[in-house]
């Protein structure tokens, strides 16, 4: 028998134009005792020093209302700071669906610290309303949602903003627009704001070289949601809050294996046959950044439309950025972090520092006494992200003198190979130099069992190494720089061996090094190629190679050839046999190769699912269902020097821990 509410609530289904009622008890998991006493117990611990608002339902300028909890201190005597997380994820303080109790122990401690705390949803998740648009609205909603917070009679007028991977990216550019509330901020893991910068045209993560990188896809299937529904414009705050312990306004999205969808062909409707909503990925929809995103090329002017940081946007806001060595878009980050360091006022340009982790995405704090990324330990990686997070904030947002800025370096970063943390006043590190190897061989570099060869200078005749690329038999990705693909990619550091088995992956290697060798900075890789198809798609692994053979990867690129001449150009198709020189996007990491280590590449067509497969027709890839095989080559000589360019620290570097 079904029980009304009280209140008798009705929530209509905008779009579907259905009324759906509410009942009570329904769609909320059975909860532990254990459970439902942690609940009660951080709930009171919570009311006890904190006002508690939640569901507040906050206007943006175009009359849609974001959904807000707003926890601050009790002393209504005084003024003030806001940390301000916003995010597409759920922080509705009952997991409706696990039955599980929101952990607040970061409220708690904002709230301890004399800050408020607010957590709102962005525009067509949950509560908040609106149609959702990766990163389209939060140039507006991000600006709207800082006046709002500033305008607040508990508000010393100042906010700062903290959160990882989506809870981050929105935040470069919001500060780009120069809200004199937006006081400093905290973006961790925050590729997929960046847009374009420098020779970076990844748009957020959706691109490298030119070619797709596919964990939006999987990323998608749960997140856009153009029908939902939704609460009547008239129902108060109370019912809001009474609602929320039942329901979450969360689609039920069915789980996907993702290993085999996104083999699916074409690209264009692996949504729909993972049987996903529709939405932006690839449906003609009316939203802000132009339409379906798979259609777009690295350069469409949709991509300036929305919510992307690019690098004609000024920030002006004092920025604390982590990044780590195994997420997905470090080289990006980097160049952020540098841009924003050259152009911002110069008081503001001196209040820029990073941390850069040997971690997977966002899993800074995870790290352990004996942190293992993939394969591969990393030692002692932890940091005191809590201590550095609450010293930057008392220093910009209660105006505290505490002396953050001279304590810690402008850059500290994690040394792989020595398992040390460093630190230096620039990215790359003082001191670095570029060092080149160049590729070599007599023709017969593929598999590890190869022939390839890194030297120091260019062999004087060519041996060209050729392989065939088959998209229907492409190279899998083996570990990674990656983010998100569900069960279709596990990132990290892996032993490469098996994989360097494949006749399509050629393998070059230096001698064992006489002497260890830091390489922190960016690793540029240029090859001579050619190619009896239209267009192919070239790869670059970096590995460091253990003397007993095992083969661990740092990073990974990728690119295109119709865009070797760039982005911003017209798409250019190879001519069967002609040789072209071109530049991958350069990798970039901190590892130090120990004395009887060796450095590699690999060299490749397909690094799959990584990134999308090159159909080497010279369409448009997303569309088609067949390939050809392309018979590709790597030209290797004085006239066609392929080389692999490190930057190398020339410094002192020993074992062990540095300091933390």
């Amino acid at each position: 028998m079904r029980r009304k509410f009280t209140w008798s609530l009705l929530l209509t289904a905008v779009s579907l134009g259905v009324v759906l009622q509410i009942v009570s008890g329904q769609g909320r998991a059975p909860v532990s005792p254990e459970l439902a006493a942690r609940r009660n117990a951080l709930e009171k611990e919570l009311h006890e020093i904190a006002i508690v608002e939640r569901k507040l339902m906050i206007p943006m300028r175009d009359g849609k209302r974001m959904a807000a909890d707003v926890y601050r201190p009790k002393d209504t005597s005084k003024k003030y700071p806001t940390v301000f997380v916003r995010t597409p994820y759920n922080f509705n303080y009952w997991d409706v669906r696990n039955g599980l109790p929101r952990d607040m122990s970061s409220v708690i401690e904002a709230v301890k610290r004399g800050y408020a705390h607010i957590t709102m949803n962005e525009r067509g998740h949950f509560f908040s309303e609106g149609n959702y648009d990766i990163l389209g609205p939060p140039l507006t909603d991000g600006d709207d949602a800082l006046k709002w917070i500033s305008s607040q009679s508990w508000s010393n007028g100042k906010v700062g903003t903290i959160g990882c991977s989506s809870t981050a990216e929105w935040q470069l550019a919001v500060a780009a627009q120069g809200n004199p509330a937006f006081a400093a901020m905290i973006p961790q893991g925050f590729g997929a704001g960046v847009g374009r910068v420098g020779e970076y045209y990844e748009q957020g993560n959706w691109y490298r070289g030119g070619a797709v990188q596919m964990l939006f896809i999987a990323w998608l299937y749960g997140e856009q949601n153009q029908v939902r529904p939704m609460f009547p414009p008239n129902t108060t705050q109370e019912e809001l809050i009474q609602a929320s312990k039942f329901f979450d306004l969360a689609q039920q999205a069915p789980p996907v294996d993702w290993s085999k969808a996104l083999r699916h062909l074409p690209v264009m409707d692996i949504m729909k046959a993972a049987g996903g909503p529709k939405g932006i990925f690839a449906d003609d929809m009316p939203v802000a950044t132009g339409g379906a995103m798979i259609k777009r090329t690295p350069n469409d002017p949709a991509w300036y439309k929305g919510g992307l940081w690019h690098d004609n946007m000024k920030i002006n806001v004092p920025g604390f950025w982590f990044m780590s060595w195994y997420d997905v878009s470090v080289g990006p980050n980097l160049a952020a972090y540098n841009h924003v360091r050259k152009t911002a006022r110069p008081d503001i340009a001196n209040q820029q520092y990073a941390v850069i982790a040997p971690t997977l995405h966002c899993a800074y704090t995870r790290a352990t006494e004996n942190t293992i990324v993939g394969e591969r330990s990393m030692g002692d990686a932890r940091l005191n992200y809590s201590e550095l997070t609450w010293a930057w904030f008392d220093r910009f947002l209660k105006g505290e003198e505490n002396g953050i800025l001279q304590k810690i370096p402008k850059v500290q970063y994690f040394t792989m190979g020595i398992n040390k943390w460093q630190s230096s006043d620039t990215w790359p590190p003082v001191g670095a130099q570029p060092m080149t190897y160049y590729l070599s061989s007599a023709g017969r570099a593929n598999t590890g069992a190869g022939d390839g060869a890194l030297v120091a200078a260019a062999p004087a005749t060519d041996s060209p190494d050729k392989f065939s690329y088959d998209p229907m038999n492409p190279v899998p990705s083996f570990g990674g720089n990656v983010c998100c693909t569900g069960n279709a990619v596990q990132g990290g550091s892996f032993d490469q061996r098996k994989m360097e088995e494949r006749p399509d992956i050629l393998v070059y290697s230096t001698e064992p090094l006489k002497e260890g060798v830091e390489v922190s900075g960016p690793i540029e890789v240029t090859l001579y190629v050619s190619s009896d198809a239209k267009d192919t798609d070239f790869t670059v692994k970096l590995i460091d190679v253990l003397p007993d053979g095992r083969a661990y990867n740092l990073d990974e690129t990728i690119q295109r050839m119709r865009y070797r001449n760039g982005y911003d150009k017209p798409q250019v198709w190879m001519e069967s046999g002609k040789v072209y020189k071109v530049k991958l996007q350069a990798m970039t990491t901190s590892n130090f190769f120990q004395a009887g280590h060796r450095i590699r590449i690999e060299v490749s067509s397909s690094n799959f699912p990584r990134f999308d497969r090159n159909m080497n027709t010279g369409g448009k890839n997303y569309d088609e269902t067949k390939g050809v095989t392309a018979h590709n080559a790597v030209h290797h000589s004085r006239q066609y020097p392929s080389e692999v360019k490190l930057t190398v620290v020339k410094k002192a570097a020993t074992a062990g821990r540095g300091s933390r």
